[in-house]
């Protein structure tokens, strides 16, 4: 396998800095909604320094509430946790170490046009905030102004609370700021995405714009098709996507984590909880800290070597299977198999052996991408949009990187069948 972190450093972005600065919505002379005169929101409240997946589910649902809203959604670059982030602490340029957005997702989110006939406002960078709403054109609201009145309800009333607030908002330049008090004081905040409360906002969220013209960045496109050959069957030209799995392997800190996850007796995260999607996962009743619990969680959370073989060999079947019966092209098998996974060394190894004797001839993992200074730096989601195109896809429940995939993969209209959870 392949060093993950090459000798080169992390790249400035200089190029696609000047790219952002010159989009064509950062232009005082156009009429409004656009222009000095245009509707426009930051979220300062937003996430920062976590996990990308995090960040990205939020930003999606801040970025489809503008538009609901009439008002250009403005976008900021995607801050990492330092640990996370693929360069050795002393070559990082800054602390937090950050990403364009733009490197990481293309489409409305990140500034890119909406359908032919959309008059919606096109969504703006930081930095043409600063110009176009200095601070003294701003009106701020704070979260404690609208949080507390939906603090349990449903997804789609907190999405309505805010939409109206932001919609009867007379002034143009609009910056949400978050509340002191409130730890998780994000507009979608956590104790949202990890209930079923957020599937309430499935139907409005994956019709719309926002979600539909998502798409991964010229960045990470380049990413995956410069590794396409990686996954090519022997004597067949045609593409691999159709008889691939995607596998979503968290291994390493999951151990403690899932543990946690066991005793706060957690249910999925995200899009994970949509009732139509298979293997859904019902907390065991009784004492969280009860081992016979605990090991219920481990075996979906964090599976043994054998879990995960029987896993894959499952889920193949059953997709094929599934396809036959609603009289759809079918593969003949599928027997190339991605591994998005953190895991190394011997156990590896060992499973991917066990996986070759299953049928699964080409077998390849994230260490395996060749990838340059700016698709290292994004090599997250080049792995998600592998998933993404892969026929099937099984997730870890918990994880806000499968739910993204799983929502990305079902705007596509895979078939259900073709999402599982571990």
């Amino acid at each position: 396998m392949h060093d993950p972190v090459p000798q080169f450093g992390p790249p400035t972005y200089d190029w696609l800095r000047q790219w952002e600065k010159n989009l064509p919505q950062h232009d005082l002379e156009l009429p409004a909604p656009e222009g000095k005169n245009g509707r426009y929101v930051k979220f300062t409240n937003q996430i920062k320094m976590l996990g990308w997946n995090n960040c990205l589910a939020e930003m999606l649902m801040n970025a489809h509430l503008a538009y609901a809203s009439g008002r250009a959604y403005v976008f900021q670059d995607y801050f990492w946790e330092p640990s996370h982030y693929p360069w050795p602490k002393e070559q990082q340029l800054e602390y937090p170490p950050r990403t364009p957005l733009t490197a990481l997702i293309s489409g409305p989110t990140a500034g890119g046009p909406w359908e032919s006939g959309d008059e919606a406002p096109r969504s703006i960078s930081s930095d043409w905030f600063d110009v176009v709403c200095p601070p003294e054109n701003r009106r701020i609201i704070n979260t404690r102004e609208v949080k507390p009145q939906v603090k349990d309800a449903p997804g789609s009333e907190v999405f309505e609370a805010w939409r109206k607030v932001l919609a009867e908002a007379p002034e143009g330049c609009v910056e949400i700021q978050p509340a002191e008090e409130d730890f998780f004081s994000q507009t979608f905040d956590m104790f949202l995405w990890i209930t079923p409360r957020i599937v309430s906002l499935w139907d409005n969220f994956s019709n719309s714009p926002t979600s539909r013209l998502l798409d991964a960045s010229p960045i990470v496109r380049s990413a995956v098709e410069r590794n396409e050959y990686l996954f090519m069957p022997r004597g067949n030209s045609a593409g691999p996507y159709e008889r691939m799995l995607a596998m979503h392997l968290r291994r390493g800190d999951y151990d403690e984590h899932c543990k946690r996850l066991a005793r706060e007796n957690q249910t999925f995260y995200g899009w994970n909880h949509l009732t139509f999607l298979p293997d859904p996962f019902i907390p065991p009743p009784g004492n969280a800290e009860d081992p016979e619990n605990v090991a219920i969680y481990m075996r979906r959370c964090y599976p043994t070597f054998a879990e995960v073989v029987q896993k894959v060999h499952d889920a193949r079947s059953e997709y094929l299977e599934e396809r036959k019966k609603r009289q759809l092209h079918t593969p003949k098998t599928l027997d190339i198999l991605y591994l998005l996974t953190n895991e190394k060394g011997s156990w590896l190894e060992d499973l991917m052996d066990a996986l070759h004797e299953d049928g699964w001839d080409t077998i390849r993992t994230s260490k395996d991408l060749i990838l340059d200074q700016e698709q290292t730096d994004v090599g997250m989601a080049a792995d998600m949009e592998i998933a993404r195109r892969a026929a099937v896809f099984i997730g870890n429940g918990w994880s806000s990187m499968s739910s993204n995939i799983v929502h990305k993969r079902l705007v596509d209209e895979k078939i259900p069948k073709s999402n599982r959870f571990l």
